[in-house]
């Protein structure tokens, strides 16, 4: 009998433990509209209940600043290949994306591929420490960006005209971030707020080491003001959030993937240029890329635009596919007459 999966094995415990957590959060939808500029400490996140998740952050902090960067990707790609064992539910998901988006290639093909997205969820772990806990210095010997794309892009951001940096879920996301603020210019990210509130303060921390603010991704309003203040936002539309805020296009190999239109919705701001940027990690080293703005956008057609930030994300993931976040339903949402259970068929629906 095929054996069926369940995302969250422990469903009724997580629903109790998120609840004592909100006893003690200091979360209220992003602190205060969905816009974070500092990260928060108060008393109540040194209550007992939170021992152990700052023992933890700060076991973790302490590895990612004392062992050196190689011995750290071994760990991180040791640690990518257990996650398939203690998560099997995440591993079918890999399996079915990659069987949806890359429908050309052979059985073979897709499982050395997903081996590898395994590895480099991994070393993520290490990547977003490096990106929150390392200095300038340490960190900027292991990265490096054309000396066009650093003279246009900066050329741009002096201009004061919105900019709306187009990325994607990334394994280096989070040093993305901090690469463009540093190289660049700071700016405002776009992020889900934790209900814990020893781990949100230490996100908000980590991320606004370099840049100016984080958004709550539900709040749309400041990150059209931010925009209208000149103020650079990162924004990834390239995860499924349902049918409301999407439309059906194109990405990878399936035809219809709902694709949420914000990107379309911003670009509206008056003067706001649409600028591509993603981080590869290649050989030990990380590079920023930073394409020209998009042309002739937005236009009128929400559906077209949509299609072509999809064409536009698919070209950054060619580089390193094994790279990107694949470990998501991207495709759990599907238009009128396809059955929800051909994409992922054993994971069991609440």
């Amino acid at each position: 009998m095929a054996k069926n999966f369940k995302l969250h094995d422990s469903y009724q415990k997580k629903i109790e433990d998120e609840k004592k957590q909100r006893r003690f959060s200091t979360v209220k939808k992003g602190w205060g509209n969905g816009f974070v500029d500092h990260a928060v400490l108060n008393r109540k996140m040194f209550h007992p209940y939170f021992l152990g998740a700052w023992i933890g952050i700060l076991f973790f902090k302490f590895l990612v600043i004392v062992l050196p960067y190689q011995v750290q990707m071994f760990i991180g790609r040791c640690l990518g290949r257990a996650l398939g064992a203690i998560s099997p539910s995440r591993k079918y998901i890999l399996k079915c994306n990659l069987k949806l988006a890359f429908p050309m290639m052979s059985d073979e093909e897709r499982r050395i591929m997903a081996h590898k997205v395994m590895e480099n969820t991994g070393m993520a772990i290490f990547e977003t420490g490096m990106a929150w806990f390392w200095s300038d210095r340490r960190l900027l010997k292991r990265c490096y960006i054309d000396e066009k794309e650093l003279r246009k892009a900066r050329e741009l951001a002096k201009t004061g005209k919105p900019i709306l940096a187009l990325t994607a879920h990334f394994l280096t996301l989070e040093i993305t971030a901090r690469l463009y603020a540093t190289f660049i210019t700071p700016g405002v990210g776009i992020y889900r707020p934790s209900e814990h509130p020893v781990w949100e303060y230490t996100q908000v921390k980590g991320r606004l080491r370099k840049n100016i603010a984080l958004i709550d991704h539900k709040d749309p309003k400041s990150m059209i003001k931010s925009l209208m203040r000149g103020i650079p936002v990162w924004y990834p539309p390239d995860q499924d959030y349902g049918r409301k805020a999407s439309v059906f296009v194109p990405f990878f190999g399936v035809d219809k993937a709902a694709t949420v239109v914000g990107t379309h919705n911003l670009a509206k701001v008056k003067g706001t240029r649409v600028q591509p940027i993603w981080t590869i990690r290649e050989n030990g080293k990380y590079r920023l890329y930073v394409s020209d703005p998009l042309e002739n956008f937005p236009t009128e057609d929400v559906v077209a635009d949509t299609r072509r930030c999809n064409e536009v994300i698919e070209d950054m993931i060619r580089h390193a596919p094994e790279q990107y976040l694949w470990l998501h339903r991207r495709y759990k949402t599907v238009p009128d007459g396809v059955n929800p259970e051909e994409r992922y068929p054993k994971i069991l629906r609440n």
